[in-house]
């Protein structure tokens, strides 16, 4: 494991998505607490005029008796759910409204991520060194100052307006009932919505505080980048590994395609070409194997082996192979000189099995002098 001091280079997308599958996302706590509560001030700033007839009518109705009530003992039970069940209620709908806003939040500030892998048991949680040392850690010591910081604001502000809002809550006592809950009401609401306000600011800077943090943890030192580099990409031998095995089933299709070609061309060991041409079903002749050095003796071989015929013609065998591609047709500019080999090869096949006379000796073939590597060689030499 390299050390932290080390981890200089930001983190990759797959360490990203690691991270978010083990459950490591950027969540700020400040700000669940801020959509959460400013919700319920909403909630109750909506619903005080409800909740104020409310509140009158039930204290209307509990401080009314009935002496003929009073003699059936189930009567005070039923006073009490008749009185605390829509209470019960209302407190429930905003509790559940709260949950669901948190979570909200959660998703607002670290994206959606699930993940069952924070639930698995992990020994090394219960190691009293190990625990020691998070208590102890960077990360630990700030969001602990930063709960402090917020506690300490938090009941700063409380206690302020309770003080300046204190002879309010005097005032109360001398006006009636109805005015008096409304008076008590619009004061609390006020110091809620203060209260509102200082989280909204610390949730301001929680959020990027968290993700700056949980990028800071993510990364990388160079010895894990080339870790992850071989990992994702594969090592370089075994990448050569594959890359040689590739090149020999490619050679191996060659040599196994020599034996149907009409002619190889060769100059004579550093250069092999055989072609193909099947008169109606091919436009221009193709090559069907080529290489240099080894693998132009390989495909010399194997023509032999298979009567192909083999022709020295080193201008145009090093034209074939600098400009013409496996398995595809000669270039336009060398049809000449191919059909005239072609031609040659065929005559002295015919000869060969008792049908015409002898070929001439092949001609000097034109090869364009820019298709000819080896001019082109000498003309930058010289």
């Amino acid at each position: 494991m390299a050390d932290a001091q080390d981890r200089r280079l930001p983190a990759t997308e797959r360490k990203i998505r690691k991270a978010r599958a083990e459950g490591q996302v950027a969540r700020s706590r400040d700000l669940s607490h801020f959509v959460a509560i400013g919700l319920a001030a909403a909630l109750l700033a909506a619903a005080a005029p409800a909740a104020m007839a409310w509140m009158q009518a039930s204290l209307a109705a509990g401080l009314r008796f009935d002496a003929r009530a009073l003699a059936n003992a189930q009567t005070m039970s039923q006073r009490l759910a008749q009185l605390g069940l829509p209470a019960l209620l209302a407190v429930l709908g905003i509790g559940l409204a709260m949950l669901v806003a948190a979570v909200l939040a959660g998703v607002l500030s670290g994206g959606w991520n699930f993940s069952l892998k924070a639930l698995q048991p992990r020994f090394d949680k219960i190691d009293p060194l190990a625990g020691l040392g998070r208590m102890l850690s960077g990360r630990q010591l700030l969001n602990t100052l930063k709960s402090c910081l917020l506690a300490l604001i938090l009941g700063a502000v409380g206690a302020v307006y309770l003080q300046l809002n204190l002879p309010r809550f005097g005032e109360a006592i001398a006006m009636p009932l109805p005015a008096a809950l409304s008076h008590a009401g619009g004061v609390v609401l006020g110091g809620l919505l203060l209260l509102v306000g200082a989280l909204a600011l610390f949730a301001i800077v929680d959020v990027p505080l968290q993700r700056h943090q949980l990028a800071k943890e993510l990364k990388m030192s160079v010895q894990e980048m080339k870790q992850e580099q071989r990992e994702s990409e594969g090592s370089p031998e075994i990448k050569s590994r594959q890359r040689a095995r590739m090149r020999e089933m490619a050679n191996r299709r060659m040599l196994a395609a020599v034996p149907s070609a009409d002619l190889v061309v060769m100059n004579p060991t550093h250069f092999a070409v055989a072609l193909k041409y099947v008169e109606g079903s091919m436009s221009a002749p193709r090559v069907v194997a080529k290489g240099k050095d080894l693998m132009a003796l390989r495909i010399r071989d194997a023509a032999q082996g298979a009567q192909v015929p083999v022709l020295q013609a080193a201008p145009l065998a090093r034209a074939l192979y600098a400009h013409a591609e496996l398995d595809a047709a000669v270039p336009a500019a060398l049809f000449n000189a191919v059909a005239q080999v072609l031609a040659h090869v065929y005559q002295l096949r015919a000869y060969l099995q008792g049908r015409g006379t002898a070929p001439p000796p092949l001609p000097e073939l034109q090869v364009p002098a820019e298709l000819d590597p080896l001019h082109g060689d000498a003309e930058a030499a010289a």
